[in-house]
């Protein structure tokens, strides 16, 4: 973990932290999470290094993912794997915003180094939707999807990912690779010890309930999976929710589901986290809740996101 000396001065001078390669400081519009900035000659080396790598080549092998992450590690130095980590598992994070400033704006390199950036933590979850390890999706003006993530003007309620999953899904990276005409839409992030009724909630008989999860047909995933609301994890509450796939089976569930959908939302600690085009923000997603605020109405408005989870590596 970061010395509490270092962690103090980042959160009271809000300067960057200077290193030989990479700088870690404060995101400006969230005191929990961290901002890394990569050196530009640095990047535009990975960029480099890798231009012989194209996304079919990270789709079929996927221990090139891994080789990817390799090269930016040998770019920035051991200490960065090591930093990323330490950030995504600290409590007191858990969250990070880094970007390719404006060195590229290639979505096939957004590809590769998000993809660096998710496998130095660890693999990747098949995401089924997309049937590879990643996602590119749209946020358009019309949308005719079953589920919240691409409708633009609705509000994209907090939640957590992998809820329908039998797989582990201990982190999420989300990345913007291009914007038009968007007004709105900020990440809404919000970190479990910042809900006011979080000890309300988690012990409720109801928090440890195995609710079932069933995904809409867009996910192309038909199995169903029975996850308890709350967990722990290193001795502190975790959370796995999403409102709109949970499947109760009572007044009762529903009543607490909705009860605690609302909490959230309700929260004073929830915050809006701008996204500039070509960045991308890590998350744990066992202490992190995330969502989306709505679009303001524009026949032109266009957003392309890629999404990749996964989980921490053992090694």
């Amino acid at each position: 973990m970061m010395e509490a000396a270092q962690v103090t001065e980042i959160r009271t001078t809000n300067k960057i932290v200077p290193t030989e390669r990479f700088t870690i400081g404060e995101n400006l519009y969230h005191a929990r999470i961290r901002h890394i900035e990569i050196e530009t000659s640095v990047l535009e080396q990975f960029f480099e290094a890798t231009r012989d790598v194209s996304s079919q080549n990270l789709e079929y092998i996927p221990y090139m993912r891994f080789i990817l992450a390799g090269k930016l590690e040998q770019l920035l130095g051991y200490e960065f794997r090591n930093t990323v980590r330490e950030i995504l598992r600290d409590r007191n994070f858990g969250g990070l915003t880094v970007g390719v400033r404006g060195v590229t704006d290639q979505a096939d390199d957004y590809v590769k180094f998000g993809t660096a950036m998710g496998h130095l933590v660890g693999p990747a979850n098949h995401d089924s939707m997309s049937g590879t390890y990643y996602a590119r999706f749209l946020v358009n003006h019309t949308d005719n999807s079953d589920s919240y993530l691409r409708q633009a003007y609705r509000l994209f309620t907090l939640h957590t990912d992998g809820t329908f999953v039998d797989e582990p899904t201990d982190w999420l990276l989300m990345m913007k690779f291009s914007e038009r005409n968007a007004v709105g839409g900020e990440s809404r992030l919000l970190h479990l010890d910042d809900w006011e009724a979080l000890e309300t909630f988690n012990t409720h008989p109801l928090g440890s309930y195995k609710f079932t999860y069933k995904s809409p047909p867009s996910k192309n995933v038909g199995q169903e999976v029975q996850r308890r609301t709350f967990f722990k994890v290193d001795g502190k509450p975790a959370i796995c929710f999403i409102d709109q796939f949970a499947r109760p089976e009572s007044i009762e569930h529903a009543t607490y589901l909705q009860n605690l959908s609302n909490s959230l939302e309700a929260s004073q600690g929830t915050a809006a986290i701008p996204l500039p085009t070509g960045d991308l923000v890590m998350l744990n997603n066992l202490f992190w809740l995330h969502g989306r605020a709505p679009f303001e109405k524009n026949p032109q408005l266009h957003r392309e996101l890629m999404r990749i989870r996964g989980e921490f590596t053992q090694l």
